[in-house]
């Protein structure tokens, strides 16, 4: 290694999962997938500071929107269609509610929210549900 080389050290997706303050969220690994700059979930020091910086209380509600959007797009499509609202729903429920009643309640949220009708809900859509929920600021953070 030259002097203008620096080593990156990452902590591993499986390690940051075990964090009290992560381990009982649902969304542990996709968190950490998502402010991974890889998208592996391995994080560096400064991805954590990104992570503590967003979960924090202080944090800008529109930085909290776009962090909530970007967790459920599992498949990063820039859209929460009909397969991440399954997934997001399964997280949520942890696997208790049926596959028809998934099903029902992701048609319904569509239904809901899906202003221009094309079945999915664009970063707009879900920002303006976001933004009507009263407890989002205060349960989209993490106490350190």
């Amino acid at each position: 290694m030259t002097g203008n080389e620096a080593m990156t050290i990452k902590v591993p997706r499986d390690k940051m999962e075990k964090l009290q303050e992560l381990r009982e969220n649902p969304f542990r690994r996709r968190i950490c997938e998502v402010f991974s700059r890889d998208g592996t979930g391995d994080m560096t020091f400064e991805d954590f500071l990104d992570l503590l910086s967003v979960f924090s209380e202080q944090a800008p509600r529109d930085i909290k929107v776009l962090y909530a959007f970007k967790i459920y797009d599992f498949d990063g499509d820039d859209h929460i269609g009909p397969t991440d609202l399954e997934q997001t729903l399964k997280l949520l429920t942890r696997n208790e509610l049926s596959p028809e009643e998934v099903s029902q309640v992701c048609e319904k949220v569509v239904e809901e929210c899906d202003v221009d009708g094309d079945g999915k809900l664009s970063f707009m859509e879900f920002e303006h549900v976001i933004t009507r929920a009263p407890d989002f600021l205060s349960t989209f953070h993490i106490r350190m």
